[in-house]
């Protein structure tokens, strides 16, 4: 009983750290695809001003979720990130190919 309590707890502990780590890599990933745009000129400062913002925006939301819950993010709160970042990545697409340039 005791190695399988041990065993719900590790994998507890994983799946946690994984899905935290999905989360910072994307914000990364994001990051890059933003730096690019504005390096080929396929951001327009315009659209990388609210690209940013619409980014802080997120990230001072997953500090509210934190707060809330001692530091960690429920399931709930993971799924609500992942659309948030789901619809960024889709605008930073959607800007990066509108033909406009700088």
């Amino acid at each position: 009983m005791m190695k399988l309590a041990t065993f719900a707890l590790v994998s507890t502990l994983t799946l946690t750290a994984a899905a935290q780590q999905d989360i910072n890599q994307r914000k990364v990933n994001q990051q890059d695809r933003i730096a690019n745009g504005v390096r080929s000129g396929e951001l327009t400062p315009h659209e990388t001003s609210h690209i940013e913002h619409q980014e802080a925006a997120i990230n001072h939301e997953e500090h509210a979720m934190r707060q809330a819950d001692n530091g960690h993010l429920t399931h709930a709160d993971r799924s609500a990130l992942k659309s948030q970042q789901n619809a960024e990545s889709r605008r930073i697409y959607r800007d990066k190919h509108n033909a406009r340039v700088r």
